[in-house]
């Protein structure tokens, strides 16, 4: 087992207290792809937070006994990923971690806060206005009839990483701009009785525009993942109609495929 040394001009000590290196020498798997595997894991779970520095290969091969070339193509795969940065007269620096949220009917809020990914939320819309005909269809209401409309921003470690654009009928609940703020709406429906049971969704992709690179920190053009989502309740009723943006560079969607019998 390889332990990092030099601490305290890499990383916090809080972070590195954690950070062992089980590197497998007999192993077939190339001791790069082993480093590299273990550094993704300690920036998945917040080990490795936004803004540590690694050091430079230099210090982080004699730190592990690795060679040089493995511990750059080690680094070069992370950043390729976007999860980390290089740079000049500093060394490697933790940029941010990916999310990775499951193809089920979950709240965004609760998947970032289960891993570990320190949600907040700004809400930029919560109001009433008439449905358009794609809503009113999605919603099952009359067309120009009253719904409630909710545009947030959701980001993790400060930085944006999804565009929230929710509708939902008006009379289904009372929605405080302040606890929509602190938690997550699906978490609102449950603890108003809400028992949401099914949802149609749809994840596409597309480039962003000038308005929602602002909105996201991306350059206009970014690449962009897109959902739309109308959720039902357990009677049947559609719910909440959502038509969702996430940067591409910081979101991925994980599902699992079966073999039909």
């Amino acid at each position: 087992m390889a332990r990092t040394g030099d601490r305290a001009r890499a990383v916090p000590v809080s972070a590195l207290d954690s950070l062992d290196f089980a590197l497998d020498r007999t192993s077939p798997v190339p001791l790069y792809y082993q480093l590299a595997r273990q550094l993704e894991a300690a920036i998945e779970h917040g080990t490795l937070a936004p803004g540590n520095l690694l050091g430079n290969e230099i210090d982080l091969s004699v730190r592990l006994g690795l060679s040089r070339p493995t511990v750059r193509q080690a680094i070069q795969s992370l950043v390729d990923k976007g999860l980390l940065v290089r740079r000049r007269g500093v060394g490697t620096q933790v940029v941010h971690s990916q999310v990775r949220r499951p193809l089920e009917l979950s709240s965004l809020y609760d998947d970032l806060e289960s891993a570990g990914q320190d949600p907040t939320t700004r809400v930029l819309r919560n109001e009433s206005v008439p449905a358009t005909a794609d809503v009113a269809a999605a919603l099952g209401v009359p067309e120009g009839g009253e719904i409630t409309l909710l545009e947030r921003l959701r980001f993790t470690h400060g930085r944006p990483v999804a565009f929230l654009c929710n509708y939902l009928p008006a009379t289904l609940l009372q929605l405080d701009t302040e606890r929509l703020e602190s938690t997550g709406l699906y978490r609102m429906m449950r603890s108003a009785g809400i028992t949401l049971h099914s949802a149609r969704q749809t994840v596409g992709a597309r480039s962003a525009t000038a308005e929602e690179a602002s909105r996201l920190d991306e350059k206009e053009g970014a690449a962009l993942l897109t959902m739309q989502r109308t959720a039902y309740d357990d009677t049947g009723r559609p719910v909440e109609y959502g038509t969702h943006i996430y940067r591409a560079s910081r979101y991925a969607f994980d599902f699992q495929l079966l073999v039909r019998p």
